[in-house]
């Protein structure tokens, strides 16, 4: 299947070296918390420059453009990454 070899491409190399020290660890959570603020203030200052407070047909297709955008996102991104090894983190 395309998702195994995307996984051994890119998922098991990754697990392999944070799986080496904390510090290579603590790098991959700091760069996730780092993309994930830098996603917030992207959201805001868009949703800034949109104007939330009118609701016209202009910004109400944006809006459903944006919400099917991060669907399909989400959906990728659930048939993408691995499963299985994720779960030993918690």
């Amino acid at each position: 299947m395309i998702t195994d070899k995307i996984e051994d491409a890119i998922f098991t190399p990754l697990k392999t070296w944070t799986e080496q020290s904390n510090s290579n660890w603590n790098m991959l959570i700091g760069i996730g918390l780092l993309s994930l603020i830098i996603a917030i203030i992207l959201v805001y200052v868009f949703q800034k420059k949109l104007g939330m407070s009118v609701s016209d047909e202009r910004t109400n297709q944006i809006n459903l453009k944006s919400a099917l955008i991060m669907l399909c996102g989400i959906i990728l991104c659930d048939l993408i990454f691995p499963k299985e090894y994720m779960w030993q983190i918690f």
